[in-house]
């Protein structure tokens, strides 16, 4: 009887053992890195300006949703908006590129990604039996006006999402993502209980409220379906490794660094800042062949442009200009 319970905890040590070991990353190191770009809405736009009386910014919206989504997940580790919108303005990256697979590509060098997601809102409207609603949205076909009750409602929404390597712009994996509700005696904003509306162009698909509107559920569906799919093609994306050695360039009020974004360098990453001591130099040539270096301290970056970095020290003192800093980013 004590053997049977010994081995049945050694059985359940080696499960645990194995299930942590499928959730770790597979490279032992970090999660893989990616940025979520708000999707393009464009071949949708009038009906969802019908929809909600205005020009809402749904693809937006898609996107701040799959991102809570991956990152309520774990697999991948997600760059935050606001780190996206200061490069993104930078760049002057329009509406127009969103969906275009080069120009996101170069951006997700600047974020220091190993991948980025583009995609498109394919359907968003409604899909009504009843179609005598007096001729409004009457040009509009199938997917016409939401806003308006019919005998039964039905909202359906289609998105589809692109994985993008950013160095050579190919698409390493591909996710869809389909939701369908309906409801009677409602129109398609309907049933959203203690909703409150939307503000600035902007409705918040992840609100409890909006969800609970028929095309809010339909909304939800879509993107969690779509979020699944993005999971599912983590194995398609490689972790880049970058290594980055730079110059610190000025030590008044801050540590400053010659290199920046352009050099792989982002928000949040830590250098070791070494200071060369002695340099040894082939007799035959005279060319350096080595330096002896002694470490001075760690900094961390706090902001980053195209070519140069500010940092805060983590430890160490006395830094100087021209002492080195390198590190791996991952």
């Amino acid at each position: 009887m004590k053997r049977s319970f010994l081995t049945v905890c050694a059985l359940i040590t080696l499960l645990a053992v194995v299930a942590q070991a499928q959730t770790a990353p597979a490279n032992g190191g970090r999660k893989k890195r990616v940025a979520v770009f708000d999707f393009d809405y464009a071949t949708v736009r009038s009906n969802s300006a019908a929809l909600f009386g205005s020009d809402v910014d749904i693809g937006k919206g898609i996107s701040d949703l799959l991102v809570k989504y991956l990152v309520k997940d774990g697999t991948y580790s997600v760059i935050e908006r606001k780190a996206m919108e200061k490069i993104l303005a930078e760049q002057n990256f329009s509406n127009s590129d969103r969906a275009n697979p080069n120009s996101a590509a170069k951006l997700g060098k600047l974020l220091g990604v190993d991948a980025i997601i583009v995609g498109s809102v394919t359907q968003f409207g409604n899909d009504n039996k009843n179609q005598n609603v007096g001729g409004a949205g009457g040009g509009l076909g199938r997917f016409g006006v939401g806003g308006f009750s019919h005998k039964e409602s039905k909202a359906v929404v289609g998105l589809d999402a692109r994985i993008v390597d950013i160095d050579t712009a190919e698409i390493l994996g591909v996710a869809e993502g389909k939701g369908e509700s309906k409801r009677s005696s409602t129109g398609l904003l309907g049933g959203g209980g203690g909703w409150s509306g939307f503000g600035g162009g902007n409705v918040d698909f992840g609100s409890s409220g909006f969800q609970n509107t028929i095309i809010g559920e339909a909304v939800k569906q879509a993107v969690e379906q779509m979020s699944t799919e993005v999971i599912a093609d983590n194995s398609k994306l490689v972790t880049r490794t970058i290594t980055v050695e730079g110059l610190v360039a000025s030590v008044d009020g801050g540590i400053v660094l010659n290199v920046g974004s352009k050099n792989g360098v982002k928000v949040g990453d830590t250098l070791n800042v070494e200071r060369v001591t002695r340099e040894i130099k082939d007799p035959s040539t005279g060319k350096v062949i080595r330096r002896m270096t002694t470490p001075v301290g760690v900094v961390k970056v706090t902001d980053v442009d195209d070519g140069s970095s500010v940092c805060s020290v983590v430890s160490g003192s006395g830094f100087k200009i021209g002492d080195a800093v390198k590190t791996i980013t991952q």
